[in-house]
C-alpha cells in the first residue's frame, strides 16, 4: 500500500526497549537513544517524548544502570519510564511498555512508536528519520541493523553480510529498528505474547490488515554480534546457526 501524506503530523514519539541481563550493552544503548531523542527535540521543540524501559526478569545491574539513566534525563523534555515485569517474554515486555507508553495519549494517529533493543544502539538522526516517514504517509518503518563488527568471526560478518545487504526495501524485519504509528499498532492488536519473532508477527499482521510499509537502511542500528541468545529463536540464535553453517562450508571447502 502506498502512503497517505494527509496523515496528521507526529506531535508525540514513545520509543519502547525490553531489557533482560543486558549490564555490559545497556549503558550505550540508553546513551545512543537519548542522543536520539536530543535531536529529535532540537528539530522539534514542541514533539513529546517518551522513553520505556521495560526490565524483564532481570538479575544482573540493568536495573540499577537505567535508574541512573532515568535519574540523569530528569529536567530534561523527555519522559522515561522503567517498568520491572517477570514476564521472559519479548513480545509480552514490548506490548507492556508499549501501553505504558499510551496510557494517556489522546491522538494515535499523531502518535509514533519506535522500538529498539537494549544490546543495539541506534544513530542520532534514528527518530527523526523514522518521523519524516512517518509525516510522509507511512504507517510502518522498518529499518536495517548491522552487526557490531567488534569480538565477532570475521567469516560469520561476511557471511552475514553476504546474505542481509544492505539496502532500501530490504526483506528484514527487527524489532531492534521498528517503528509504526499507534493507530495501525493498535487496530492490529499490537506485539503477540511470543518468546521471539513477535516483531515479524506483528509486521505480518501490519501487511495483511493494508498498512503502508516502508523498509529503508536510512534508518541502520548497529547491534550486537553475540551468538549466546536471549531468545530461542531471535537474532542471536540466527547468528549462532549461520556461525555453523559458516564454519562448516570453511571446513568442506
Amino acid at each position: 500500500m502506498m502512503p497517505d501524506s494527509s496523515r496528521p503530523v507526529i506531535s508525540r514519539v514513545e520509543v519502547v526497549m525490553p531489557v533482560h541481563d543486558e549490564e555490559h550493552h545497556l549503558g550505550p544503548a540508553l546513551a545512543a537513544l537519548r542522543a536520539s531523542a536530543e535531536t529529535l527535540l532540537q528539530q522539534r521543540p514542541s514533539a513529546a517524548v517518551g522513553i520505556t524501559v521495560v526490565l524483564d526478569r532481570c538479575t544482573d545491574r540493568s536495573p540499577e544502570i537505567a535508574a541512573r539513566f532515568a535519574e540523569s534525563t530528569a529536567g530534561l523534555n523527555t519522559c522515561v519510564r522503567v517498568l520491572h515485569r517477570r514476564f521472559r517474554n519479548a513480545g509480552a515486555s514490548r506490548a507492556s511498555g508499549v501501553a505504558a507508553g499510551l496510557l494517556d495519549a489522546d491522538n494515535f494517529e499523531s502518535t509514533w512508536l519506535a522500538n529498539t533493543d537494549a544490546d543495539s544502539r541506534v544513530p542520532a538522526d534514528w527518530l527523526v528519520r523514522q518521523l519524516a516517514f512517518a509525516d510522509a504517509g507511512w504507517d510502518v518503518v522498518l529499518g536495517s541493523v548491522e552487526p557490531d563488527s567488534a569480538g565477532m568471526d570475521p567469516e560469520l560478518l561476511r557471511s552475514w553480510r553476504l546474505r542481509h545487504p544492505l539496502e532500501e526495501r530490504h526483506g528484514n524485519v527487527y524489532g531492534a529498528n521498528l517503528g509504526v504509528r499507534a493507530s495501525a499498532y493498535r487496530q492490529v492488536g499490537g506485539f503477540p505474547p511470543l518468546r521471539s519473532s513477535e516483531d515479524s508477527a506483528l509486521v505480518e499482521q501490519l501487511r495483511r490488515r493494508g498498512f503502508a510499509v516502508m523498509a529503508t537502511d536510512r534508518t541502520r542500528v548497529l547491534t550486537s554480534g553475540r551468538t549466546v541468545a536471549r531468545a530461542p529463536h531471535g537474532f542471536g540464535a540466527y547468528l549462532r546457526a549461520l556461525g555453523v553453517e559458516t564454519a562448516a562450508g570453511l571446513r568442506s571447502s
